[in-house]
């Protein structure tokens, strides 16, 4: 498997998501959370993966960003996934689809009166 890149998309001072990418291709997306003892990651790949990819991907994370994170850890615990991106959905898109919502129950209403 090639080189896989990492964009931190969020750090607060007990996680980090990242973008997993190779090249200009999202490989997929990696969550850690740190804890006092144990690094948790939530990893989702876009792709099929053999399980020795998986592996490599998985001790690259590792050896990139939880070793250089400097967080004491006695385990490295890695639940993945295999999915897809479905979206990115923010308060205001969701306002938005809650108002376009509102403005279909009025004109349903609107419809049964007549």
């Amino acid at each position: 498997m090639p080189e896989v890149t990492f964009e931190r998309q969020y750090r607060t001072p007990y996680s980090e998501g990242f973008l997993l990418l190779e090249g200009e291709d999202r490989v997929g997306r990696a969550e850690l959370h740190y804890t006092p003892s144990v690094v948790y990651c939530t990893l989702v790949v876009e792709r099929e993966m053999e399980e020795e990819d998986l592996l490599d991907l998985i001790q690259q994370i590792d050896d990139d960003i939880v070793v250089s994170a400097s967080v004491p850890r006695e385990d490295f615990v890695v639940t993945a996934y295999h999915g897809r991106d479905l979206g990115v959905y923010e308060d205001e898109f969701l306002d938005e689809e809650d108002l376009e919502e509102d403005e279909d129950e009025d004109d349903e209403d609107e419809d049964l009166k007549h």
